[in-house]
């Protein structure tokens, strides 16, 4: 196993976490979803700007994984106020985005860095973790599930021009 090293992001992290979101984004759909449409969602939702954000605005977190060796960004996650077609609880926290690059496969850098977020959404004094993901991302879902994310709903999802079926998952803390 990598020792990644994890830390919670700053406005100044925005323009590392934006490419490894955007390229993340990529790994994980291109020849799934159209290359018109990721562009299009990356240049909207995964900006610098938007990370940037997320990382001065409470009670979002930014957490960025880099790699060990020279400090390249590989992964990050972000939990943020919920913004899903489910009825809310009290303390509920979204778990809007947690990616990394194919190259940390295997490596158990997803498991950390769920883990980190489980850890921020309790120090937040937070009582139930949110997550929307594509309905087909078999490969996640099961990651999820994994982690103790039960279904808890379903939602329409745009990306680019596309809508796309999501399922939402829950986890209680």
């Amino acid at each position: 196993m990598t020792d990644w090293p994890l830390r919670r992001a700053t406005a100044a992290d925005a323009p590392a976490v934006a490419m490894v979101a955007a390229a993340s984004f990529l790994e994980s759909f291109a020849g799934i979803l159209p290359g018109d449409d990721i562009v299009a969602h990356c240049a909207r939702n995964s900006s610098i700007a938007k990370f940037a954000g997320w990382a001065a605005e409470a009670p979002s977190v930014v957490t960025l994984a880099t790699h060990p060796a020279g400090g390249a960004p590989v992964g990050y996650s972000l939990l943020a106020t919920p913004d899903l077609p489910v009825a809310p609880h009290d303390g509920d926290i979204e778990l809007r985005r947690i990616y990394a690059l194919s190259i940390t496969r295997g490596t158990g850098l997803g498991h950390r860095l769920m883990v980190q977020a489980v850890d921020d959404a309790r120090a937040l004094g937070r009582g139930r973790i949110l997550l929307g993901v594509l309905g087909t991302n078999v490969r996640a879902r099961a990651f999820y599930e994994r982690e103790g994310f039960v279904l808890a709903g379903e939602r329409r999802f745009n990306v680019g021009a596309g809508w796309y079926d999501d399922v939402i998952y829950a986890r209680s803390l």
